[in-house]
């Protein structure tokens, strides 16, 4: 499979969204946020988060949610534009937050930074933020400890949307459990992923594209499953249909490992800080009216240099990796990857191209920027 093929989900086909700059979509996404409240520093780091996304290829998590996960919800109250970051607990190895309902990629950026300069010193840290909000990419975060060099961890809760295994009640969020690790490579080991079959994001990304959601990830309060990708959103914010654990339906497939592991999940990003879960994270109160979402993230950071040190580890690393794709390839298949490759391949594919830009999310910034009267971008997909 080439590049291109890779790109488009193994499909022939051309790419043919309009591409726009990745300078002018984020001087563009950093002023909306400023017209919408957020501090311009903070702003920076919440349009550098959703852009990380685009970069690596995850698009049901960059501008596909820039407004209807966070302008929207600055707009209906539920997510407060300025971060008050409150230090709950503080210790040579650990830190509690407290990030009040503001950008809960605001008091991760914080956090990571704490816990690194701690890992840096002592070895290991970890901390947990609760009151916070929707964090972008977990794989941001676990990047950041990469980048100086050691191992990074994270996982949050979200909105329930989760069955538990012989369940069809939504009860937890797709909860990532994510990992990033240095390689001596050009690119790390990055497994950022949720613990759900498939997540909110990538079916309101099949919605907005006018595509089916796989059969087989939903299930319905009749044991059935559910592809039209529209119908899925409405019928779960009713709470009428759950996503699958990874593994499926059932215990024949292991649906109940992906559901043991989005359970871990829910209780690091909750018990730590003694803070909501489960239905409590649902954003609506008794009354069914939007509410706080309150939710929770954990962060751990590994510091190889306190063990037999960092290119020890890089080099192991990139070995593991380098042994695994260049095992024997199954009949039809050109290459085996590891974890952290596509994100790296799409990376080189776009960073000169810039980023794809789907009709739905034109008519938004188009929408946005005559709204906020921004007058001074104009976008090459306007006619």
């Amino acid at each position: 499979m080439n590049l291109k093929n890779f790109l488009q989900g193994g499909k022939s086909m051309e790419e043919t969204r309009p591409f726009v700059s990745w300078d002018l979509v984020h001087d563009f996404m950093v002023d909306v946020f400023v017209k919408y409240g957020v501090p311009e520093e903070d702003a920076r780091i919440c349009t550098d988060v959703l852009l990380e996304s685009d970069r690596r290829g995850i698009e049901s998590h960059g501008c596909n949610r820039f407004k209807p996960i966070y302008l929207d919800r600055i707009k209906n109250g539920t997510l407060l534009p300025k971060t008050e970051i409150e230090i709950v607990k503080d210790t040579p190895c650990t830190v509690v937050m407290d990030a009040h309902n503001g950008m809960g990629m605001v008091a991760s950026h914080k956090m990571m930074e704490m816990l690194i300069e701690k890992a840096s010193k002592y070895g290991m840290a970890g901390g947990t933020i609760f009151n916070s909000t929707h964090y972008g990419i977990a794989g941001y975060w676990t990047t950041m400890a990469e980048k100086a060099g050691m191992i990074g961890i994270s996982g949050t809760n979200a909105r329930p949307s989760v069955a538990p295994t012989f369940g069809v009640e939504p009860m937890m969020g797709t909860n990532p459990l994510t990992f990033t690790m240095p390689t001596d490579e050009e690119f790390p080991f990055n497994f950022d992923c949720a613990t759900s079959i498939i997540q909110n994001g990538k079916i309101e990304f099949y919605a907005r594209q006018g595509k089916d959601t796989p059969a087989g990830l939903v299930v319905a309060k009749d044991g059935g499953t559910m592809t039209e990708s529209a119908t899925i959103l409405k019928e779960m914010r009713a709470g009428n249909v759950a996503l699958l654990p990874l593994g499926g339906l059932g215990e024949e497939t292991g649906g109940y490992k992906g559901y043991g592991f989005t359970t871990i999940a829910e209780i690091l990003s909750s018990a730590p800080g003694g803070g909501p879960f489960m239905k409590a994270l649902s954003g609506k109160d008794e009354n069914g009216n939007n509410a706080m979402y309150h939710l929770g993230h954990f962060f751990f950071v590994i510091n190889p240099a306190f063990f037999m040190g960092v290119d020890t580890f890089k080099k192991t690393a990139g070995d593991i990796c380098r042994g695994l794709r260049n095992s024997t390839k199954a009949p039809g298949q050109e290459r085996i990857y590891t974890a952290g490759e596509k994100e790296y391949m799409a990376w080189l594919d776009r960073k000169d191209k810039g980023v794809p830009v789907g009709e739905s999310i034109q008519k938004e910034f188009i929408q946005l920027r005559d709204e906020l009267g921004l007058t001074q971008y104009k976008f090459p997909f306007e006619k």
